[in-house]
């Protein structure tokens, strides 16, 4: 099973970019022909928070517009600090029952996917709140013994960037006292932090995956207030197997020169 994952789009209403210099629109889009050019196709697509920047009604329409244009496999999201919940779930299909929270569990696949709602309106950083981490607790109970993956926007692990920590989930203590009665859980994938970056939490390796427009600085300067800057965007690609679980492949959106072949010279010592 193929399970790709964009994260970090911040999709904008058609011809305005985002934070005035960054063209997500364009971006997003390229990330899309990306995936849906993939040999093999992922199995599914997941997103993993601010699919959008101010999180406007003409935001999601083109959100929408673009994943009907160019992504015929199943797309699943949960929202980011940047959206806001009525708007996307009336523009996307996100097969979340509950009233307030956009939050499922998709049963369809060899890996079962956990989908977690940490959006705290109004705020920056992230919560799971205790009916949240209750739901959480039963719907793993529910199916023990299926290897699953959640998804969710922000990191529930410290990872030195300190502006980002700041905003990180709140009470992460709680949450991975939930995921350690769970050891069917082998892996957490996340974003908000636009980079590579991976950690643990309780048993299961927790991750999260660099955005496919804009990725933020890297620091570890405890004292520096962040900033965006143009690294090559790029997205994470799960292979789950029966005999390998979990295995993540970052890929760049960008073509580079290439391929070539390996040609080695005739005295190398590993050619046989």
């Amino acid at each position: 099973m193929l399970i790709c994952q964009l994260t970090d789009l911040h999709v904008r209403a058609p011809g305005v970019a985002a934070s005035r210099v960054s063209e997500t629109n364009m971006m997003t889009e390229r990330a899309f022909r990306r995936v849906a050019a993939l040999r093999p196709a992922p199995d599914v697509v997941i997103m993993t928070g601010d699919l959008t920047e101010v999180g406007g009604e003409a935001e999601y329409a083109n959100l929408a517009r673009m994943i009907r244009t160019h992504l015929t496999i199943p797309v699943f999201q949960v929202p980011g600090n940047h959206d806001r919940r009525e708007n996307l779930r009336a523009a996307l299909s996100v097969p979340s029952t509950d009233p307030l929270y956009l939050q499922y569990a998709v049963d369809d696949f060899p890996v079962r996917l956990v989908m977690l709602d940490t959006v705290v309106p109004g705020a920056s950083y992230g919560e799971l709140r205790p009916e949240q981490l209750e739901w959480l607790d039963r719907t793993l109970a529910a199916v023990p013994g299926k290897p699953t993956l959640i998804g969710m926007h922000h990191p529930s692990f410290g990872c030195g960037i300190a502006h980002m920590d700041k905003i990180g989930l709140r009470d992460p203590e709680a949450f991975a006292a939930v995921i350690a009665r769970h050891k069917q859980v082998e892996r957490i994938v996340c974003g908000h932090h636009h980079r590579p970056i991976f950690g643990r939490v309780a048993h299961a390796i927790a991750s999260v995956g660099p955005s496919v427009s804009h990725q933020v600085e890297f620091t570890l300067d405890p004292d520096d207030p962040g900033a965006f800057l143009f690294e090559p965007p790029a997205f994470h690609l799960h292979r789950w197997t029966e005999a390998d679980g979990l295995v993540s492949h970052m890929v760049y959106v960008e073509a580079f020169p290439g391929p070539y072949p390996f040609l080695t010279d005739f005295d190398y010592p590993g050619k046989t």
